[in-house]
């Protein structure tokens, strides 16, 4: 397949500010190039030859453009051709606080201020319903590079199951893929929006001085298409993927005044962005062997966006302020040498195995009636395309041995089928005769195994073989011994001898003949025992494993049983116990379960550094003892050098025995050191992912005691009725939050916003569905350190009626 390359398109977005520098920054008259002006410095001398104005040139410039501009421009080509087939990528990038985050996504309060990715996901699901003779099935991932570490964004939907293994990326004959990450079938626009809004509440989001809501990772959000045809019946289909990402800012730490954590995430995202502007310039380079893809988790999940089997377009957000003129520079640098990236965009057509198959066995029906038909027409016999059935299999084999008998001289072929069956019966019959001749010895010789040392030397001693060895009367090169011949046959004199130099070929054993009636009872008796006790360990091995099932499931309802909340039959105290007593009920009781896994991970945690503490003053002293064995060889060389160097017939120096010694020494401590210090800097990374689990483990387990505490001790007195035991709510079903605050009610707020934005926009229905469905799940508590979202009610439309509706279960 011819492919063609095509440019990566770049956009530049400028910030809209109230102090627009005017004489700094210009936009050319074709509106698609930026003039940025800096005036020269004078208090740096006479001579300063630095330069002050530069020139770009993309594809775009949007300057105070609205979101539904942006997309027409930016994305709405590049999303219609991923429904035809080919891969499409949009990247944000710029400085932090310049509006990536706005352009991606955009505000879920308001419909109209929408990003690309809400945008682009209605189109999708628009094109379904305009594209009938085609299935399209949608599916959506969401992941974030988070310090190095890819983390999935939408892993606490419920039908996902959280796995221990990092994610990671993997290279294919597919393209790069991240293993592990989740993908969610989307079979309606508002199934697609949810898993959006669920994935930004999990983002890593920071504050430092530019930004109070500054994302500390580079998200990617990739929706699937496969488009299947309802009216061709052929295998072939396409596929493709849009990837929208939005990579965070780069920052100056003089400006952003980061500390701490956000200090360490600002290093993390600096450097992924210097990748993969190194990455861009490897690309643009023509000759260029290779290109650093690996060096980062970002470069390396972008390689088929950058360069590769992709649509790519950049958008490049500046901020206009004059303060920020240096970062301006720097993106709308990174964005010219984007332009010089190409790709190779091709349809990724794919084949359906079922359907192919299909196909074939259609065809294939086909073929028999046209040649049946022209059969027909030529006055031929019928041929049947069927398996031969047990009636003709018959025909067949008597027609074969009345072939080998000479009765008949040809045999009646009428198609291929037929040649292989024939060919079949050959075997059959060849087969056969070859047990009938043996069945004949069998009846007038004892076969004997040449190989069954036992039985031939029982044969030796009744005195069956010959002085040399060999069975009386064996066939010389046949293998068979065939009896004692009778002493009036035997030639006087003369012995029959087996030839030499030839293999003989070892018959079968047979318990036949030789073996006496005791010898066989005995062999029966050998085996029949083991078989019986076979038999009875594996009876009682089946009965025990029965056993066990019992008793761990006994064991495991009683373990629920125990672990189930016990019915409150004592009356609550009027005032809330001290938290710390609370606290340690709580751990005991209703977060006996976190508090086990709290300690597991902080035992797992101790363990590791303890061990890497071992190997830190194993290394340590590895260290000294190098430093020590180093001394030695100076103090060797320096009297050497003394003493007069020797030279052999290469002009190598000779050194003595104790010099080659230590340097052999120094060699092995290097490499155990080497060793060491690999292994030391793994448990350093496991120590920080355990200390990671620990933390989260213990906010979880702070959490859920907050909610419990609320829930147990601060509900009104006019709602524990409804509590009690019997009750249509149980504790721990209700959100503090609504418990204390009844007279609102959020659907009724809603009910009012649809009923005054949805006559001027009926497009909206699913984007706010969405997003009421994800506000209502925001007050649940969820854990990255296990992966568990609780389970979070809502009081809906029939509290006021006098009921309660909750949401299902949301579990592993």
């Amino acid at each position: 397949m011819c492919t063609k390359t095509k440019k990566v398109n770049a956009f530049a977005r400028v910030k809209p500010t109230a102090n627009f520098p005017q004489d700094m920054i210009k936009f050319g008259a074709d509106n698609k190039t930026i003039e940025v002006y800096i005036e020269r410095d004078r208090t740096k001398g006479v001579v300063n030859n630095k330069q002050t104005d530069w020139s770009y040139k993309l594809d775009g410039v949007l300057h105070n453009a609205p979101q539904d501009l942006v997309y027409d421009t930016v994305a709405k080509d590049l999303v219609s051709q991923a429904l035809n087939g080919y891969n499409g990528t949009i990247i944000c990038y710029g400085q932090t606080g310049a509006g990536k985050t706005y352009t991606m996504t955009g505000t879920t309060g308001n419909y109209q201020n929408r990003g690309i990715i809400p945008r682009a996901i209605q189109q999708v699901f628009k094109s379904l319903e305009e594209h009938a003779s085609q299935f399209i099935t949608v599916r959506i991932s969401y992941l974030e590079i988070h310090n190095e570490t890819i983390f999935d964004l939408l892993a606490t939907s419920p039908h996902d199951v959280p796995s221990d293994a990092p994610l990671s990326v993997v290279e294919g004959p597919q393209g790069v893929s991240v293993k592990g990450l989740s993908v969610h079938t989307a079979p309606q626009e508002e199934v697609a929006l949810n898993l959006l809004f669920e994935g930004d509440t999990n983002r890593s989001v920071g504050q430092h001085a530019l930004n109070r809501n500054s994302s500390r990772s580079h998200c990617i959000f990739t929706i699937y298409i496969e488009c299947h045809s309802r009216i061709l019946s052929d295998a072939r289909y396409v596929t493709s993927k849009i990837n929208l990402v939005d990579l965070a800012g780069s920052e100056r730490l003089t400006k952003s005044r980061s500390e701490g954590s956000v200090l360490k995430e600002a290093t993390y995202i600096n450097r992924s962005l210097s990748y993969l502007e190194q990455v861009i310039l490897a690309l643009a380079e023509r000759n260029r062997e290779h290109v650093p893809f690996r060096q980062s988790k970002l470069t390396y999940t972008l390689k088929d966006s950058l360069g590769g089997n992709c649509n790519t377009v950049l958008v490049a957000n500046i901020c206009s302020e004059a303060i920020h003129v240096v970062e301006t520079l720097s993106t709308l640098r990174f964005a010219t040498r984007m332009k010089w990236v190409t790709t190779e965009p091709i349809v990724n057509e794919k084949i359906d195995s079922e359907r192919m198959v299909k196909n074939l066995e259609k065809e294939v029906t086909y073929l028999k009636d046209e040649l049946a038909m022209h059969n027909s027409l030529l006055n031929r016999p019928p041929v049947t395309y069927e398996p031969l059935n047990e009636i003709q299999v018959a025909e067949i084999n008597s027609q074969v041995r009345r072939f080998l008998e000479g009765t008949i001289d040809e045999l009646d072929i009428v198609s291929l089928r037929q040649i292989q069956e024939v060919f079949s019966q050959f075997r059959v019959i060849l087969s056969q005769q070859e047990q009938e001749v043996e069945s004949r010895l069998r009846n007038r010789y004892t076969l004997i195994d040449k190989n069954d040392y036992a039985t031939l030397s029982v044969v030796q001693k009744a005195g069956l073989v010959d002085a040399e060895g060999h069975l009386v009367g064996e066939v010389d090169g046949q293998g068979f011994g065939i009896g004692v011949a009778p002493s009036s046959s035997k030639p006087g004199g003369k012995r029959a001898k087996a030839k030499k130099g030839k293999e003989q070929v070892s018959p079968i054993v047979r318990k036949e003949g030789l073996a006496s009636p005791l010898s066989g009872k005995d062999l029966d008796s050998s085996v029949s025992p083991s078989r019986s006790q076979l038999a009875a360990a594996s009876k009682d091995a089946e009965t025990k494993e029965g056993l066990m099932r019992d008793q761990d499931a006994g064991s495991v309802e009683t373990h629920r049983s125990e672990s189930a909340p016990k019915e409150d039959s004592v009356t609550r105290p009027s005032s809330p116990p001290p938290k710390a007593t609370a606290f340690e009920d709580f751990k005991n009781e209703r977060g006996s379960e976190i508090n086990r896994i709290f300690k597991e991970n902080k035992a797992i945690l101790n363990d590791r550094k303890k061990k890497a503490g071992e190997v830190t003053q194993r290394v340590n002293r590895l260290k000294q003892e190098m430093d020590t064995t180093k001394q030695a060889l100076e103090a060797q060389k320096v009297d050497r050098e003394q003493q007069g160097e020797y030279l052999n017939e290469e002009g190598q120096i000779i050194i003595d025995e104790e010099e080659f010694l230590l340097i052999m020494k120094l060699k092995d401590q290097k490499k155990q050191y080497h060793a060491d210090f690999n292994e030391l800097r793994d448990l350093r990374s496991e120590v920080q992912y355990c200390q990671h689990l620990v933390d989260q483990c213990r906010n979880r387990l702070v959490t859920e005691f907050e909610i419990w505490y609320k829930e147990s001790f601060l509900i009104p007195e006019e709602i524990q009725e409804a509590l009690k035991p019997g009750g249509a709510i149980r504790p721990g079903m209700i959100p503090i939050n609504r418990v204390l605050t009844l007279d609102e009610d959020e659907q009724e707020m809603f009910d009012r916003m649809q009923e005054e934005v949805l006559p001027f926009c009926p497009a909206s229905v699913s984007f706010y569905n969405a997003k009421a469905k994800t506000d209502r799940k925001t007050g649940s508590s969820f854990s990255k350190a296990t992966g568990r979202s609780l389970f979070q009610p809502y009081l809906g439309e029939a509290a006021r009626e006098g009921t309660w509706n909750l949401l299902p279960v949301m579990t592993d």
